[in-house]
């Protein structure tokens, strides 16, 4: 995703308040005793390049290395404990996205994988890390177009979606254009049985960026978690959202929501009070500290617009115009808000997945566009809400 160094792009932590959510993207919470687990799994509603575990080994192009940090990502994000973008490295997310395994499994919670850890990962060793896809033809038809730094000229988009083919694949694969070309050498999927890959188009005025187009094949993480039941959603626009990010709608209900401060991580427990779930967040700064206290949650809204006040932000010239900007990915508060019975305050993602658990927030809490597309699915009336410490 884009990180954009001045103005309205880096506010994308920035959210004392979202005023605009309205029409039918917007949704009052009511308790639920219903679990979308029970849904059909011959009915997957994802789009084509959704996980397929059970598929032939024969139809599977290995990969030529042995990426055992990609594999321990994909195996904790694909049970809930969210190690961020995905991208092979160790850091502050994956420990998190450990320590949340370890404590759901009674383990000693070191942040490690260790041999009580390893063996406890085992039952998932045959998933391998990457697997390779097919970019789906419709994808054609997407209009990509940069998103200015000037709140002004983004409140003149009606969306404020992504910028690049490579940008969308990076979401929908929880990494980063980076991680997909390190995959890609030369745009062609590394693969063991083939030292010389088909040279791919690249990026006009470039000889060394390759692009991604519909129809060709790439090599990706193999993340999962991503069937779709779609009878499931009753809002289209956030059913293809789930599907452009690869969150299925399989979530666990959860009643209590935890967020630790210093941690800088987001627990999800359910109503046996037993760890569902965790992911790494941003949350605060010295300007406006997270609000410690208990809360709850109030509401959603599904690819909200979003009302930008400079009056809020400290770090926003007074000067600047009062804006109504359109929703999208590429907003100041992603593709989803968790409203808070605390004023002006919630939960929500981003623009710039690889700055979570490192960037400050406005006060708010702030997780990957998928992170927070999952966690609303978890989330209901009856979920409270503690920030701490």
């Amino acid at each position: 995703m884009r990180l954009q160094p001045t103005t309205l792009a880096s506010l994308a932590p920035l959210c004392l308040l979202l005023v605009a959510c309205g029409g039918n993207q917007s949704e009052e919470v009511v308790p639920s005793g219903q679990s979308s687990s029970s849904a059909s799994r011959d009915d997957n509603g994802a789009d084509s390049m959704a996980s397929n575990d059970v598929a032939p080994a024969s139809d599977i192009n290995p990969d030529p290395e042995q990426r055992f940090v990609m594999q321990a990502q994909v195996v904790l994000e694909r049970i809930g404990f969210g190690p961020g973008v995905i991208d092979g490295k160790t850091g502050r997310s994956l420990t998190n996205a450990i320590k949340g395994f370890q404590e759901s499994r009674d383990l000693p919670v070191t942040g490690e994988l260790d041999a009580a850890t390893g063996k406890a990962l085992a039952q998932w060793e045959a998933i391998p890390a990457t697997r390779i896809v097919t970019i789906p033809d419709e994808w054609s038809k997407i209009v990509f177009k940069p998103v200015p730094d000037s709140p002004a000229e983004q409140a003149k988009m009606t969306l404020l979606g992504y910028e690049t083919m490579i940008e969308k694949l990076a979401e929908r694969f929880h990494t980063t254009p980076d991680v997909l070309l390190q995959l890609n050498p030369g745009g062609h999927p590394a693969a063991a049985d083939d030292a010389s890959p088909a040279p791919m188009p690249t990026a006009e005025g470039s000889a060394s960026a390759p692009t991604f187009a519909p129809g060709q094949q790439l090599r990706v993480p193999n993340i999962g978690a991503d069937r779709i039941s779609a009878a499931t959603v009753d809002n289209k626009e956030w059913l293809e959202t789930l599907r452009s990010l690869g969150v299925g709608t399989d979530q666990p209900e959860v009643t209590k929501v935890l967020v630790d401060e210093s941690e800088g991580w987001l627990k999800a427990y359910d109503d046996k009070d037993r760890l569902v779930a965790l992911f790494t967040v941003t949350t605060g700064s010295r300007h406006d500290p997270l609000p410690i206290g208990d809360w709850a949650v109030k509401g959603k809204a599904y690819n909200p617009p979003f009302a930008f006040d400079p009056d809020l932000f400290w770090d926003v010239p007074d000067s600047d115009e009062e804006q109504q900007l359109p929703p999208g990915p590429n907003g100041p508060v992603g593709v989803v808000w968790i409203d808070l019975t605390k004023e002006h305050y919630g939960i929500h993602g981003t623009s710039a997945p690889e700055t979570i658990g490192r960037a400050q927030s406005h006060g708010c809490v702030r997780l990957t566009n998928w992170d927070a597309a999952r966690l609303a699915q978890m989330v209901s009336g009856r979920t409270k809400v503690v920030f701490q410490k």
